[in-house]
């Protein structure tokens, strides 16, 4: 779902369904067809990059999005509290390992 942006022609050919609101037209939602939850996760998004991460490469732009992704969909607001919110990032996270490139002495510790 998105307004009538120009940039968003065509994306009906990418996905199984696509609507639009006429923002211009004073029009902000028609039946279940709004731009509320992007706008929503986007100002949670915008805030979390611009006070925390400061800047965002693009190599690592999906790491960023699924971070903010699990924080809006386990937020207070959907009744997922501290308890949960916990259990559900541990469940996520297990069996997966974050590596960084080994510099050439650690690569030389580790072959010895």
């Amino acid at each position: 779902m998105t307004d009538e942006a120009t940039m968003y022609r065509g994306l009906s050919n990418e996905f199984e369904s696509h609507d639009t609101v006429m923002h211009s037209a004073k029009e902000y939602v028609r039946d279940d067809t709004h731009t509320n939850t992007v706008e929503g996760f986007f100002s949670i998004f915008k805030r979390g990059i611009y006070g925390v991460y400061q800047h965002v490469s693009s190599q690592h732009l999906s790491r960023y999005t699924a971070e903010f992704d699990f924080r809006y969909n386990n937020r207070s607001a959907v009744g997922v509290e501290d308890a949960q919110r916990t259990a559900n990032l541990l469940k996520g996270i297990g069996g997966k390992r974050l590596t960084y490139r080994r510099t050439d002495a650690a690569k030389e510790a580790l072959a010895s």
